[in-house]
């Protein structure tokens, strides 16, 4: 006779008239695939319930949980039937071989023995049949939930632990960010490629340049610049594949720290709350840097310096449509819009527009729409705005031309970047046709089957080269003409005797 059979008295007529549920459960995929023994003892339990009285008809295995964890009843699809069919009072008996196959978690548990013990349904492990209305087995019962929830606890704590000291000497392997690769060894570096290195420093230059991540996201769609990004699954895997820019992409790279040349652990931490209140993912929240659990600086090769990583992350922050951050320059007519405070209550002024016709006011309302006050202060925006620009051009008068110039400038450094980003794709285009044209030479001619693919491959990458050509040709007409040596230096010779003069005059 078995063990579960000594308590077999607490078995009435009344419970073998109901279901006896063997509930099956493996925490994850890994323990499913190489812990069979385990799986098998519990499909065991079936000839269990047949020795306590059940007919085997009577017998049902729920075993949709297989690869869960059984931290929470959230996504367990098989625990929640199970939590049903107790409450439908279709249930006698529910064996397992372990409390912690049915709940890793006091809250779970408790609910279920509470919803056992009002329907009289029994619980069975390997060591007893249970009766969660009887006070010492519920003592019983309640003592084994909580050993199981500190077990996964403690085990919990290990890894964590284990996970942080790995970090906290950056050898902590993670995966690494669009243009950089790690080695066999651990160690992370460039990515070979030209092609993605350019890319990603060109992101960062624009980004400065323009302010505004959709301002970055439009400039690479209208020149036709793809990101290089490395597929880390699939028959690819590790292979360099060009994609569409897309804003996801854009923001993940100008908030990653890891092209400072920084290594970063625990940027992201749960918080318990998003957890528990229904929202959406995983309840992560970005933590600002001082509370990051690991920041080394200069672990690996940098795209960008610290300094400028932040300047970046405060611009961002900037741009936030809020109304105590900046933001950033949006479709209208008002010139200061975001930059004016008010000068009695000092927050941020907001624009009004009003139509028709197409006049604005800078507004200062928080107090009316926070408070329902009165409203601090408007003023007309037509005439503010053409003021600041009068003083705007006045001041900028005497180096109007060396801006001018350094406009220019500009506008070269970047068609240079443009036109390296161009030679890479033609070098890249003429590699491929290359190669495409060995292997149709390699192959023997009385082999058509596999020539004519060659031949065709061969011919697909020739239309894109010759269409890249003829790209190219487009973009260096569409370019605009930059100054000669000889008109440059006429230039530069010309602001400096309008500077002369006038710090003459300022001086007399």
């Amino acid at each position: 006779m078995s063990s579960i059979a000594w308590y077999s008295e607490k078995v009435q007529s009344h419970h073998l008239e109901r279901l006896a549920v063997v509930y099956v459960r493996q925490s994850t995929l890994q323990q499913v695939l190489d812990h069979q023994e385990s799986t098998r003892i519990q499909y065991g339990l079936v000839e269990r319930a047949i020795e306590l009285g059940w007919q085997p008809e009577r017998v049902l295995t729920i075993d949709e949980d297989l690869g869960k964890s059984g931290s929470s009843a959230e996504g367990r699809s098989g625990f929640q039937r199970l939590v049903s069919e107790v409450g439908m009072n279709h249930v006698g008996l529910i064996l397992g071989v372990e409390m912690s196959r049915l709940a890793r978690c006091s809250k779970d548990w408790h609910q279920l023995l509470e919803i056992c013990g009002l329907f009289g349904t029994l619980i069975a492990d390997l060591d007893g049949v249970y009766d969660p209305g009887q006070y010492n087995d519920r003592l019983l019962l309640g003592l084994k939930g909580t050993m199981s929830e500190a077990e996964l606890h403690i085990l919990k704590q290990r890894m964590v632990q284990g996970k942080r000291n790995k970090a906290k000497r950056g050898e902590l392997g993670f995966g690494v960010p669009i243009g950089y690769i790690r080695r066999p060894s651990g160690e992370i570096c460039f990515d070979p490629d030209e092609q993605a290195q350019t890319v990603v420093k060109l992101i960062f230059r624009k980004f400065e340049e323009l302010g505004t991540l959709n301002a970055v996201l439009r400039y690479l769609v209208k020149h036709h610049i793809q990101v290089g990004v490395r597929a880390t699954t699939g028959l690819n895997k590790g292979e360099l594949e060009w994609r569409r820019p897309n804003r996801p992409t854009l923001q993940n790279l100008l908030k990653n720290p890891s092209y400072t040349g920084a290594y970063a652990y625990g940027r992201k931490q749960i918080d318990p709350r998003r957890q528990k209140a229904g929202h959406p993912g995983t309840g992560r929240v970005v933590k600002p840097a001082e509370e990051w659990l690991v920041l080394i600086k200069d672990h690996h090769a940098a795209y960008i310096s610290w300094e400028r990583y932040q300047q970046h992350q405060a611009q961002l922050k900037a741009n936030q449509a809020r109304a105590n951050e900046l933001g950033h320059a949006r479709s209208g007519s008002a010139l200061l819009a975001g930059l004016l405070v008010c000068g009695r209550c000092g927050q941020r002024m907001s624009v009004q527009y009003h139509q028709p016709p197409c006049q604005h006011r800078y507004i200062c309302g928080r107090e009316r729409a926070d408070y329902g006050g009165q409203l601090c202060q408007s003023l007309s925006g037509p005439c503010l705005d053409d003021y600041i620009t009068q003083q705007a051009l006045a001041a900028l008068k005497p180096a109007a031309l060396e801006l001018s110039l350094t406009a220019a400038q500009h506008l070269e450094a970047d068609r240079q970047a443009l036109d390296q980003l161009w030679q890479q794709r033609l070098e890249r285009a003429a590699f491929e046709a290359d190669r495409a044209q060995r292997h149709y030479q390699l192959v023997e001619p009385e082999n058509r089957l596999v020539a004519r693919q060659l031949a065709q491959a061969w011919e697909t990458k020739l239309q894109i080269q010759q269409q890249l050509k003829e790209d190219y040709e487009r973009f260096c007409v569409e370019q605009p003409k930059q100054l000669s040596d000889s008109g440059q230096t006429t230039c530069s010779s010309m602001g400096n005797k309008t500077t002369d003069s006038t710090t003459t005059k300022r001086r007399l």
